[in-house]
């Protein structure tokens, strides 16, 4: 797609995020206990934010982010890190 879409100056990139607390990951956070057993596992030690979403949002719609093209980005605290 960002191939294809280059000719008309579209940059094409996708945002690939992580542990963000929303109602997919629900059971993770279902107790204290749970949460917190899940939240040691991951590099940064807790949930991502809309702003952890938004910055790289930004980025990616500013004069920074236009020579990138044709990507997958994680926002994931470190989560694909761990194997």
């Amino acid at each position: 797609m960002a191939r294809d879409l280059n000719d008309d100056h579209i940059n094409v990139n996708a945002i690939a995020p992580g542990p963000f607390k929303s109602k997919i990951p629900a059971p993770m956070y279902a107790s204290e206990e749970i949460e917190r057993r899940e939240l040691a596992n991951f590099p940064m030690k807790r949930w991502g934010a809309l702003e952890d979403a938004a910055g790289l949002t930004t980025l990616l719609a500013s004069r920074a982010g236009a020579y990138m093209t044709g990507q997958v980005i994680p926002c994931d605290g470190g989560a694909t890190t761990i194997g």
